[in-house]
C-alpha cells in the first residue's frame, strides 16, 4: 500500500484510502469505527452509500439485536437510541406439542438481545464516525469496482473515482434486488411486518411461534410488539389487503391468546424471503453482511452475523493489512457464516417446502421439547443466537 498516496480532495474526484467501504449501513458503519480502534488513521477509511442520512435515520424497520451485537455497538461508542430488551424467548408451534423457553437468568445476562429500529442503531453509529472524522459520502451510487495487483479502482455513477488497498462491499440490499449467488434459494415465502399491540403484553418476552406457513416473530418493542410473519406469497398478499380490524383478528387465529388480545397494527409492508450467500473474496476485495449472506429470518441472524464479519475483518486487516488478510478473514468466518445459513436455511425449509402438518413439522415440534430436556444443547443454541460460533 505504500504506492498509494494520501489525497486530501474531499469533493470524490480521484482521492485515494486504504480502506474503501461500499455501503455505510450498519455493518459498514460498524466495520470503519473497528478499523479505527485497531489503529488505521480516519483519513484511511472512507464509506460511500447510495442513500442520504435523512433517509437511513427515518428508517423505521425493527432490528433484532443479539446481546453480542449490543456489546459490539457499546465497546464504539454507539449504542442505539433506543432499544428494548429481550430477556425471554419461547419458542413454540401453534395447537401442536413442544415447545423451548430460553432466559437471559439462565446465562447470568441482562438481556439475551434487543430491538431497535434501523434509524436508531445507524444515527448513533454515523455520529460515532463524525466525531472521529471518517468521511462518509452521500448519496452517492458505486457503479464499478476494478482491481489489479496494487490497488482497486471505484467508479461512482456521477463520474469521479476513488482509489483504495482494498474495497470493501457491505451493500447487499434485499433479496428480491441481488444478483443470484453460488447459494440461492427462493423460499417462496413473504414476511409481512407490522407493530402490533395486545391488551395482555408479557414484558420483555419473545415470541417465535411456527405455523404451518412459517413462522411468528413478535419481538418486544416500546408499548406494543413488532411482528415479522411469514407466509406463502398469496397468503401474505392477502392478509395486507384486509382492513385492520379482519387483520387482527388474522393474526389471533394464528397465533393464540398467549398475549390476550390484538388491539391494533400500524401499517403493514411485505418484502419476499430467500437465501442468497457467496463467501468471495479477490486479492483486494471482499464482501461482508448481506452482501456475503441474506438469510430468512426465523432465527433474527442477519445482521448479527454482518456485525461478527466487521469484528473479524477489522481484527484481520490490523494484524496484516495484505491481501492474505481477506483470505485469512475467509477462514476464520466460515464455520460460524455455516452454522448460520444451515439453521435458518433448514427452519426455513421445513415450513416452505414441506405440506401442511408435514412429519418434518412435526419432528420440528417434538425438537423443541428436546432443547429444553437437554441443557447442553440449549445452551449451544443460546450462545449461537447471542455470540456466534466461537469455536
Amino acid at each position: 500500500m505504500s504506492d498509494l498516496k494520501q489525497s486530501n480532495n474531499i469533493d470524490g474526484i480521484n482521492q485515494v484510502s486504504k480502506i474503501a467501504i461500499c455501503g455505510a449501513g450498519p455493518v459498514g458503519q460498524a466495520l470503519a469505527l473497528l478499523l479505527y480502534q485497531a489503529g488505521f488513521a480516519a483519513r484511511d477509511i472512507v464509506l460511500f452509500d447510495a442513500k442520504t442520512s435523512e433517509q437511513t435515520s427515518q428508517d423505521a424497520r425493527s432490528i433484532a439485536l443479539s446481546y453480542g451485537s449490543e456489546q459490539l455497538l457499546n465497546q464504539l461508542n454507539a449504542r442505539p437510541q433506543k432499544s428494548t430488551a429481550i430477556k425471554e424467548i419461547h419458542v413454540s408451534r401453534r395447537k401442536h406439542f413442544g415447545r423451548s423457553f430460553i432466559t437471559a437468568e439462565d446465562y447470568q445476562l441482562p438481556a439475551l438481545g434487543y430491538v431497535a429500529r434501523y434509524g436508531d442503531i445507524v444515527s448513533p453509529l454515523e455520529l460515532a464516525l463524525q466525531r472521529v472524522g471518517i468521511v462518509t459520502h452521500r448519496p452517492v451510487q458505486v457503479s464499478r469496482i476494478e482491481e489489479d495487483e496494487h490497488q482497486v479502482a471505484i467508479q461512482l455513477q456521477d463520474g469521479s473515482s476513488h482509489r483504495a488497498a482494498f474495497a470493501i462491499q457491505a451493500e447487499g440490499g434485499s433479496f428480491s434486488d441481488q444478483e443470484e449467488r453460488s447459494q440461492h434459494h427462493d423460499y417462496q415465502q413473504t414476511a409481512v411486518i407490522a407493530h402490533v399491540t395486545v391488551d395482555r403484553p408479557i414484558l420483555h418476552r419473545a415470541f417465535e411461534r411456527f405455523t404451518d406457513q412459517g413462522p411468528i416473530a413478535l419481538l418486544p418493542q416500546e408499548d406494543g410488539y413488532a411482528l415479522v410473519w411469514c407466509l406463502r406469497p398469496d397468503a401474505a398478499s392477502a392478509k395486507l389487503a384486509l382492513n385492520d380490524s379482519a387483520f387482527l383478528n388474522e393474526l389471533q387465529a394464528a397465533f393464540g391468546e398467549r398475549l390476550g388480545q390484538f388491539i391494533s397494527t400500524k401499517k403493514r409492508v411485505a418484502y419476499p424471503l430467500g437465501l442468497n450467500a457467496q463467501a468471495l473474496a479477490t486479492r483486494r476485495t471482499v464482501r461482508i453482511g448481506n452482501a456475503a449472506q441474506t438469510l430468512h429470518p426465523v432465527a433474527g441472524q442477519g445482521l448479527n452475523l454482518g456485525l461478527r464479519d466487521a469484528f473479524s475483518l477489522a481484527q484481520c486487516l490490523a494484524k496484516n493489512d495484505s491481501p492474505q488478510a481477506l483470505s485469512h478473514f475467509l477462514s476464520l468466518r466460515k464455520a460460524d457464516r455455516q452454522i448460520s445459513i444451515k439453521l435458518t436455511d433448514t427452519m426455513a425449509k421445513i415450513f416452505a417446502s414441506s405440506q401442511d402438518g408435514s412429519i418434518a413439522q412435526s419432528l420440528l415440534g417434538l425438537s423443541l421439547s428436546a432443547v429444553d430436556v437437554l441443557p447442553p444443547v440449549k445452551k449451544m443454541l443460546a450462545e449461537q443466537m447471542m455470540f456466534g460460533w466461537r469455536g
